[in-house]
């Protein structure tokens, strides 16, 4: 499971540009009512397809363009000139929600951005960036000690196992042998093939990631809620700490294809990260918000389950960038900094319970992203 925050995309999308809409109007001012009604429906028509296609540019800009109109008709005109129609085009301001659903296929982070933005200054996400400043808040050194007085669990029930030692893969590996023992029991015996099927999973790990065998265990209900939690985590962290979220992409094979690093990855940008690492520096602030996204995965499975499992491709990409600091991080520096992280997202999660549920049970039922963004501001509008 793992993060992306950079705006380099290996699925490029050329976003195509259109002749401006025929917005805004006014049906008071129309002398032919109907054509206006026309027209608007051909345009949340286009918006639908430009949805649909996945092209943000294109429905941001319709979007853009009707901002001036009046999302409720007046008392004059609702007697005369509109009809159901107008009900369907102007009081269904949910529609703009949408507009997030194409996010996923845009190269252009910036543009992402402004739709997080765009639909903030519209009401839509009171809570997108609220808790943005709390990587201020709390003691800096945090001890395995200070992290079980705070969070009641030991320092490796927050560390991602290694395949074998999990609870779940622990299971699928009792589960394996005791198929193969049955199987022998019946007089069936598989141990010639058991090095063929050994090689090919071992070929999957190296070359393929474990898609393969990921895209196996997601059909296996507790294997598959577990990454919907871990990715909610990673998911309300970023948008409770105002990075706009671009995706969350729980198949393996499709990661595998956008070439994220493990079995399913949220995509996130923090524009002023993009901008320090542009100019060769990072700030403390920024490399913390980074690292509490990048640890709120491993929090969200401990707060759920207890203990986290998944992980580790995370604990190796703040590695990664902890050694390219200058100066670098030491070992001591990388484990304080890495527990100070988790511990924050832990707490973070665990204020807003509510609306990491409501974010994996979206997640569950198959939903788009901005059926998961509004679920996550209901749940939070609600407590």
């Amino acid at each position: 499971m793992a993060l992306s925050i950079s705006p380099q995309f290996f699925l490029p999308h050329k976003l195509s540009l259109l002749k401006p809409l025929p917005f805004p109007f006014s049906p008071s001012n129309s002398s032919n009512p109907k054509k206006p009604k026309i027209r608007a429906l051909r345009g949340w028509q286009e918006y639908e397809e430009a949805v649909k296609e996945k092209d943000l540019a294109r429905a941001l800009r319709f979007l853009k363009s009707i901002e001036t109109l009046p999302l409720q008709p007046s008392s004059s005109s609702s007697s005369s000139s509109l009809s159901s129609i107008d009900d369907f085009l102007f009081l269904r301001p949910e529609r703009d929600w949408e507009v997030l659903d194409a996010c996923l296929n845009a190269d252009d982070m910036k543009l992402v951005g402004s739709t997080y933005w765009f639909l903030q200054d519209k009401g839509f996400l009171p809570n997108f960036g609220k808790f943005k400043n709390i990587v201020l808040e709390g003691p800096r050194d945090v001890t395995p000690t200070v992290l079980k007085s705070s969070t009641g669990l030991e320092a490796s029930k927050l560390s991602p196992k290694k395949w074998g030692l999990s609870g779940s893969s622990s299971a699928v590996l009792v589960g394996f042998l005791g198929g193969v023992s049955f199987l022998l029991s019946q007089g069936i015996d598989i141990r010639p093939n058991l090095a063929a099927i050994l090689g090919l999973a071992w070929l999957d790990s190296i070359f393929l990631g474990g898609c393969c065998l990921a895209q196996i265990l997601c059909f296996w209900p507790p294997y598959r809620r577990r990454v919907l939690v871990h990715e909610a985590g990673h998911l309300l962290t970023a948008y409770l700490m105002g990075c706009p979220i671009r995706g969350v992409i729980l198949d393996p094979i499709v990661a595998m294809q956008m070439s994220i690093q493990g079995q399913a990855g949220t995509q996130f940008w923090d524009e002023k990260l993009e901008n320090e690492l542009a100019e060769g520096r990072l700030s403390g602030s920024t490399f913390d918000r980074y690292c509490m996204v990048l640890f709120a995965g491993i929090a969200a499975e401990a707060l759920v389950y207890g203990e986290a499992e998944g992980g580790e491709n995370d604990e190796n990409l703040f590695r990664g960038i902890s050694l390219l600091l200058q100066p670098p991080l030491s070992i001591a520096e990388m484990s304080n900094r890495a527990r100070w992280s988790v511990l924050q997202s832990y707490n973070l999660l665990k204020w807003h319970k509510h609306a990491h549920r409501a974010a994996v049970k979206a997640l569950e039922g198959g939903n788009s992203l901005s059926v998961v963004i509004r679920r996550i501001e209901e749940a939070m509008s609600s407590n």
